[in-house]
């Protein structure tokens, strides 16, 4: 029964509870559902790459095909595979860990989710719309104008990154006001669990980097909708200044996809050798200075652009300098496990294969860091190698171990170890044998971004041992995808610690975890606070605070109809110029996007003028949860 001064809320079920959640644990799966879904889109453009040049001179797509499916692959795994399966997980674990209810700001969450969701989508229509993106996935001026790209390919890269970017703006101030204002008592930041320092530091770089973006893609849209001359060198603009913007952003946006990663590593590593993570405090240093550093790097991309031997000699040293930190870390994990009773899990297996790739992608950035090498290296595939090693070997890898480590929490069910080493194992070596072979095709001068190539050159068998290798990862994807199908049947019986060996918080609370998470928070009294509690012969951890009823956020249907907003929208605007005319000379794609607006602010005003108490859930109910134990 609620009390008097709060409004009951009808709890929804079905789809309509999946629509107006603002719960984390269901906006983190639907993260992982979206950010899964994206993840296999451009796996599949991958493949198609690769299967276009398995042989010389191959026709199995067109060339300007081909230019849609590698401007799609990247753009679809960078900003809607990989940030927002990052997302799921950020969502998922850091309110556990840190012993909150939730997020600060629980609606602007779903909102986050939404925006990104349709921002997506909107980016993934152009390809039944006459013609995706073709521009490559960092849009390069004068490449990405009017003058060479007519068709709206760009125009929906500009406008579904703006609105997928809103949601990752969004979520990255929740995290940080998050993390600042709502640990559990005890927890002061030097005892915050690694994963929730890195996402802690990744939502900083968030805020800053992803403005950066932002203004780019407004003077991109400038340039291509209304003819203003930002980066159109026949007015006065200048191409080069869209490259400073982009990798301002870019290059830090490395470090907001590989610092989770990180994270989810130290924990992993620290729980399967059963021993505290070696180093702590010079672990949160080196990830405080990788984000420092990461925003001086950016220039690193244009040596080859002519900014002068000062400015490379700058970016080239402080682009070696980022390799310190980094390498922390790599010597603090080897130290965890030296000497540690290791259990190779699946997760485990993923997070120990993690740190030779890494160190592999680390070392080819340094050899990219010598500006004169670069001139060799630049657009040849050596560099589509080193990324590849960072982002897939370093981050897909992360992402697969924090799934199989954090599945039982999330879901109530153990993924099938089994079917877990045949991911990993296929996944592993397919991506090696993928990867590994493009370094020196790279060095025997196959450029980037070629359609096909020639007979002779030595590129053949290379690109067929790629080609095999992708299908491999291929391989190991449905491996993953089978053993979330399997385990979709199996109870929810895992108990609350399904590793034995849980440190952090969220390993002290039912899984899958209640909508309320703590029944009572919990005091924390040192750095891996469940561990220590274990140590001392408690069973669990000591409440803060008295049982009684807890206050929680009303869910609401507003997160999705702004995004729905934005999506109609931005189609209207685009599309102004072709649709017909509505009265007069107005035309009805203008029409269109004021209603997608005027569905926005009505949102908006909707969310300010009605009164959002919230609900309580009794003690009777979280008794009842916890089983009759006060």
């Amino acid at each position: 029964m609620a009390h008097a001064h709060t409004h009951t809320v009808k709890r929804h079920s079905g789809l309509m509870d999946w629509l107006t959640t603002v719960d984390h644990k269901k906006i983190g799966i639907l993260y992982l559902i979206a950010g899964g879904f994206f993840f296999l889109v451009g796996g599949l453009e991958a493949i198609l790459i690769r299967v276009q040049l398995w042989k010389p001179l191959n026709d199995f797509v067109s060339a300007d095909t081909y230019n849609e499916l590698i401007t799609m692959h990247g753009t679809t795994m960078i900003f809607l595979a990989a940030m927002p399966i990052l997302f799921a997980l950020m969502n998922a674990v850091v309110p556990l860990q840190i012993g909150a209810r939730d997020v600060a700001f629980p609606f602007l969450n779903s909102l986050g989710f939404w925006t990104f969701l349709f921002g997506g989508v909107l980016l993934n229509v152009s390809w039944f719309t006459g013609g995706a993106p073709d521009a490559g996935w960092t849009s390069y001026a004068p490449l990405a104008g009017t003058t060479y790209n007519g068709q709206h390919g760009v125009d929906y890269y500009v406008l579904g990154l703006q609105i997928a970017g809103i949601g990752t703006l969004i979520g990255g101030i929740n995290f940080l006001a998050t993390i600042i204002n709502m640990r559990a008592p005890g927890m002061t930041f030097m005892r915050m669990p690694l994963f929730t320092w890195t996402v802690f530091v990744t939502s900083a770089l968030i805020l800053f980097a992803f403005p950066a973006l932002a203004v780019g893609l407004a003077a991109l849209m400038f340039d291509r909708l209304f003819d203003a001359n930002f980066f159109d060198p026949s007015g006065g603009g200048n191409t080069v200044l869209w490259e400073h913007i982009f990798w301002i952003f870019g290059h830090p946006e490395v470090y907001i996809l590989i610092l989770p990663a990180f994270g989810v590593i130290s924990e992993v590593v620290s729980t399967f050798s059963r021993k505290r993570l070696f180093g702590y405090s010079s672990m949160v240093f080196a990830t405080i200075l990788i984000g420092f550093l990461g925003f001086m790097v950016w220039a690193h991309h244009m040596f080859t652009v002519g900014l002068g031997p000062v400015a490379n000699a700058l970016f080239s040293i402080a682009t070696m300098l980022i390799a310190i930190p980094t390498g922390i870390k790599i010597f603090n994990w080897l130290f965890t496990m030296w000497g540690g009773s290791i259990k190779f899990t699946t997760a485990n297996l993923f997070a120990v294969g993690f740190i030779p790739t890494f160190v592999m992608g680390g070392v080819t950035g340094v050899m990219l860091a010598a500006a004169p090498a670069d001139f060799q290296y630049h657009d040849s595939y050596f560099v589509v190698a080193h990324f590849h090693y960072v982002i897939v070997g370093g981050l897909v890898l992360g992402i697969f171990s924090g799934l199989h480590y954090w599945w039982p929490k999330m879901f109530g069910r153990m993924l099938n170890e089994t079917l877990g080493k045949w991911t990993f194992w296929t996944f592993f070596i397919g991506f090696h044998m993928t990867f590994f072979v493009q370094h020196f095709l790279g060095l025997l001068g196959m450029p980037r971004r070629i359609w096909t190539y020639l007979d002779g050159l030595g590129f053949n068998e290379m690109n067929m041992i790629s080609t095999v290798g992708a299908f491999l990862m291929g391989f190991g994807t449905i491996f993953f995808l089978l053993n979330i199908v399997t385990t979709a049947f199996k109870p929810q019986n895992v108990p609350a610690d399904p590793w034995e060996d849980g440190r952090t918080l969220e390993w002290t609370i039912p899984s899958p975890p209640p909508e309320y998470n703590f029944a009572q928070t919990p005091l924390v009294r040192g750095y891996d606070a469940y561990w220590k509690e274990k140590m001392d012969g408690h069973s669990g951890m000591t409440p803060a605070e008295p049982l009684g009823p807890i206050h929680m956020p009303s869910p609401s249907i507003l997160p999705f109809f702004m995004g729905v907003g934005l999506f109609i929208a931005a189609l209207g605007f685009m599309y102004a110029p072709e649709w017909g005319n509505l009265f007069g000379s107005f035309k009805m794609g203008y029409a269109v996007g004021i209603v997608g607006l005027l569905v926005l602010f009505t949102c908006m005003v909707l969310r300010s003028v009605i009164d959002d108490h919230g609900f309580h859930i009794e003690e009777d109910e979280i008794l009842k949860d916890m089983g009759g134990k006060a």
